[in-house]
């Protein structure tokens, strides 16, 4: 996601006044860049350091070094997906504001950005299953591996649909400004009042909408300097979210635990809301220090490869697991005893290794190719982002275990990318 603006953002505590995010930005916004680089990268530490894996001939079985007594304070700031939903939504203002085409055409660029770096994955995941198994690959292994690399994309799911709401909510926004997040956190209270009152868990997928889009909505707030007052955002997020774990029945992790009786992540709960917005006071609290640090270089190599290492860093994870869990039998020791301390270096080392070349191979896929953009109708645009979406729900759900279902999602992400071209004539 291009991150631009029209003029350097004001610093935390500062008034801007209120207008239509930007009209002919001139400069990046290095804090938005480096809380998307620093999202994605802890989300792969902490993806590639917390597997507890043993195999016993037959099943992998996975655990999670977070679930030990008292880890779960850890997930408050390892689970950063509300910091990279708050800089998509900065991103997302900023660009449709700078649009030079009109919203549908910002939504074709969009989709193709989003899209584009999924074909390679669904081109080797889907018939990699089948090749290792027939080499005598264990199936529950290889159907581990293949279900998590799909649920991965659950991200990339939710985040279409508010790049799609995003011009509706723009709208919104310039009506409504800071009502906006405020109606869609009321509506995260209600969706938990009703989904714990009733014992109906289905209704908390509601909160899919009312919590990531709130999240995503902060992002317009800070593309136009109105976060005023971060720190009172931090404080009233934690504390809220310390309320909601000590009175229940929220659980103190932010991400899905084995064996826990419910998540604050599948679906989001109001606790996670709370985490959110502590997050991202937080964080731009801090952003006076932040835009400091010397990290120019660090994010010129890292910003066109972040999507890459999203999407290739758990096979990266199942190819190292496959090696030395399964084939050499290499169970991971306990966490946090000096044999897990004494061989994460090597642990991480070999993932590294593994990591480098796929970053090298697919990175060329982060920018879909320069081709000509179809007549773009709110018609066209929906149904692509339809067509997409669907596709990567029907891969989060079903993962690339072999069977119909990832041969369909491809042909729906490949229906939706078409639809961003211009029709052919007969």
């Amino acid at each position: 996601m291009t991150v631009l603006i029209d003029r350097p953002l004001p610093r935390a505590g500062a008034v801007a006044p209120a207008r239509p995010v930007c009209a002919r930005p001139v400069a990046r916004d290095p804090f938005l860049d480096l809380l998307r680089v620093f999202g994605v990268a802890l989300v792969v530490l902490q993806h590639w350091t917390i597997p507890v894996l043993s195999f016993d001939g037959i099943r992998l079985s996975t655990g999670n070094a977070l679930a030990a007594p008292g880890a779960w304070v850890v997930t408050w700031i390892s689970q950063v997906m509300p910091l990279v939903f708050f800089a998509g939504g900065a991103a997302n203002a900023i660009s449709l504001g700078r649009a030079a085409h009109g919203a549908p055409r910002w939504l074709f660029t969009r989709l193709r950005r989003l899209a584009w770096p999924l074909l390679p994955l669904a081109a080797v995941w889907i018939p990699l299953p089948q090749a290792l198994a027939s080499l005598g690959v264990p199936e529950q292994p290889l159907d581990v591996g293949a279900r998590l690399t799909g649920q991965l994309l659950w991200f990339l799911a939710v985040y279409l649909i508010a790049v799609a709401a995003t011009p509706y909510l723009m709208g919104l926004h310039r009506r409504h400004g800071p009502r906006v997040p405020a109606i869609l956190a009321a509506g995260a209270v209600l969706t938990d009042l009703l989904r714990f009152s009733t014992g109906l868990d289905a209704l908390g997928y509601l909160n899919i909408v009312f919590v990531w889009l709130a999240v995503h909505q902060l992002g317009f707030l800070y593309a136009e300097g109105r976060l005023t007052r971060p720190w009172a955002l931090a404080a009233g997020g934690f504390g809220s979210a310390a309320l909601l774990v000590w009175a229940g029945p929220y659980p103190g992790s932010m991400i899905g635990l084995p064996g826990a009786e419910m998540s604050n992540m599948a679906p989001p709960t109001l606790a996670m809301l709370a985490v959110a917005f502590g997050q991202i006071g937080l964080a731009v609290t801090l952003r006076p220090w932040l835009v400091r640090l010397p990290s120019g270089r660090l994010l010129a190599w890292a910003g066109p490869r972040v999507m890459t290492a999203y999407l290739w860093h758990m096979p990266a994870l199942f190819a190292v697991t496959g090696v030395a869990v399964v084939a050499l039998g290499l169970n991971t020791p306990a966490p946090g005893s000096l044999g897990w301390f004494a061989g994460w270096p090597l642990w991480l080392g070999a993932l590294c290794l593994v990591m480098w070349p796929l970053l090298s191979w697919f990175r060329r896929f982060e920018e879909p190719p320069v081709l000509p953009y179809g007549q773009a109708t709110w018609r066209g645009a929906l149904t692509s982002a339809t067509l997409i979406g669907g596709g990567l729900l029907a891969l989060t759900v079903t993962g690339f275990a072999p069977g119909v279902v990832p041969f369909v999602a491809l042909l729906a992400i490949l229906g939706g990318l078409l639809l961003t071209g211009p029709r052919t004539r007969a």
